[in-house]
């Protein structure tokens, strides 16, 4: 358990990915408030916990109390993802949180990728 204090505020967060995904629960993101979430990832791992991370982040920021708007980033493509958002669309619209998608890419000498601009 986390000792008690005040929360902290960042601009932006990346929430970890492997089996460390699974430490992300409600009561962190009561704690580590940010304007912007990267979910970044994409292995069979975090997919399998994909659900209950993004489940935490709409109870934790329930408990903020405040109006500030959350940004969800998620820099790959998942199934998980599109019926989370499909089914609690209405609930992110209440507590304030857009998902960003993207379908702009940057292209870089011989590649080419899927990208989004974020500024603060």
């Amino acid at each position: 358990a986390a000792p008690p204090g005040p929360p902290v505020y960042v601009d932006l967060a990346y929430l970890p990915g492997s089996w460390s995904a699974r430490t992300v629960d409600e009561e962190f993101f009561r704690r580590v408030r940010s304007l912007c979430y990267v979910v970044s990832g994409d292995d069979h791992l975090k997919e399998g916990v994909l659900r209950s991370l993004l489940d935490a982040l709409l109870a934790g920021k329930h408990q903020w109390g405040t109006d500030i708007q959350v940004t969800l980033i998620p820099t790959f493509d998942s199934l998980v993802m599109h019926e989370w958002y499909q089914e609690t669309h209405d609930r992110q619209q209440e507590l304030g949180i857009t998902v960003l998608g993207s379908n702009s890419t940057v292209a870089m000498q011989d590649e080419t990728f899927p990208a989004c601009k974020v500024e603060f």
